[in-house]
């Protein structure tokens, strides 16, 4: 039986989705920006899609522009808005940010401002006291994602929204919602959060679809030009299969799926433990309101994660790295060095990352896997 707990990284389309997708190329394929009936009925399920976001993170009433991907709506976001802001002043990441926003600074600062990094704790949640200190007047824009991809680290949005609110409440908060849409409850209404971004694929729906929720009071500019589709804000012709697969996938995502995998990672947490006693967590303790249902990080010192990975591949479970790789060399994470971690505590990290259709005979079979290569690999690594 292969286990995929690489849910993080991408997930399977679910039945939804896919009939949605097939309905929307084999039916519903004319341009929604067209004016004849075929054309306005791509249009009208298209709003329902856009409807359905909404109502997702009880966000109705607001405006929700469909991108290609979460990078494209977190870039939109926060170079759209520093784009209309003519007095420089100071943007605040947290340290711990996907790339999708930590890859913008540099060109933040070309626009003239100046970026800081927000502060997390030893769990990898931000240091509220450490960003008080830190705010003034001067910020224009903080960036803090809902959920770590990494850690599961759950942010205190409605805290930050507070201070925000008392020192800089001229100050745009974004947050990158990728990992957190419909697996951690938000409220975006009374939230005090100018712009959420979110991904299709992260939720069963397909890759190449995303969104951009935003205040309805709010103007961005667009940083992507052309026929002026969804309001002029993301310029191409809409992209229906991936929007009403998307819309599908959110109806379909079970209302318990969130206390669901809660459940399985538990279980997998107090499993992994058992079996191997040095097992270190990376991130919040599972079950506490810091830490979301789906991403378990641990560290296995001293067999590197690469080595576990591929061992536990051979045996049919897909977990990632929690150290990312790239172009054949490995780098340290950024959100476990900010942590605290030690470099080789960081090469040693997994990320086992969960869905709502994870079963417990998966979980028991991933620890008992998990235990049996430990064994293995352990006995021939250096001290």
């Amino acid at each position: 039986m292969e286990i995929y707990l690489d849910n993080s990284a991408t997930t399977k389309p679910c039945e939804a989705a896919i009939v949605a997708a097939e309905d929307a190329m084999r039916v519903h394929w004319h341009n929604p920006s067209a004016l004849y009936k075929p054309a306005m009925e791509a249009e009208k399920l298209l709003n329902q899609a856009r409807e359905t976001c909404l109502r997702a993170v009880q966000a109705t009433g607001n405006r929700l522009v469909f991108t290609g991907s979460g990078t494209e709506a977190d870039n939109l976001a926060i170079l759209g808005h520093l784009k209309g802001i003519r007095k420089p002043g100071r943007v605040l990441i947290s340290q711990v940010e996907h790339p999708a926003v930590a890859a913008c600074a540099q060109e933040i600062e070309r626009m003239g401002h100046r970026v800081e990094s927000i502060a997390v704790d030893s769990r990898g949640v931000i240091d509220l006291g450490k960003l008080e200190a830190q705010m003034d007047g001067n910020v224009r824009m903080l960036c803090v994602m809902q959920v770590n991809n990494e850690t599961g680290a759950v942010m205190p949005l409605r805290e930050i929204a507070a201070l925000r609110d008392r020192i800089c409440p001229d100050a745009a908060l974004h947050v990158d919602g990728v990992q957190g849409f419909l697996r951690v409850p938000l409220r975006f209404n009374g939230s005090g959060i100018q712009s959420y971004a979110f991904s299709g694929h992260k939720i069963h729906a397909l890759k190449g679809v995303a969104g951009l929720i935003v205040r309805r009071d709010v103007r961005l500019s667009p940083i992507q030009f052309g026929g002026g589709q969804e309001d002029g804000w993301r310029s191409g012709t809409e992209n229906m299969p991936g929007i009403l697969a998307l819309g599908a996938a959110v109806e379909a995502f079970p209302a318990d799926g969130a206390a669901r995998m809660s459940e399985m990672k538990q279980r997998l947490w107090d499993g992994l433990r058992a079996a191997i006693p040095s097992a270190e967590l990376n991130g919040p303790e599972p079950g506490s309101p810091e830490s979301a249902p789906h991403i378990l990080n641990v560290s296995l010192q001293p067999v590197r994660s690469q080595t576990m990975l591929f061992a536990l591949e051979g045996e049919g479970v897909y977990v990632s790295a929690g150290s990312a790789c790239a172009s054949h060399k490995q780098k340290v994470s950024a959100a476990l060095t900010a942590m605290g971690c030690s470099t080789r505590r960081a090469d040693c990290a997994l990320r086992f990352s969960l869905c709502p259709d994870i079963t417990p005979e998966m979980i028991d079979q991933t620890v008992e896997t998990v235990k049996r290569q430990y064994g293995l690999l352990s006995a021939y690594v250096r001290r």
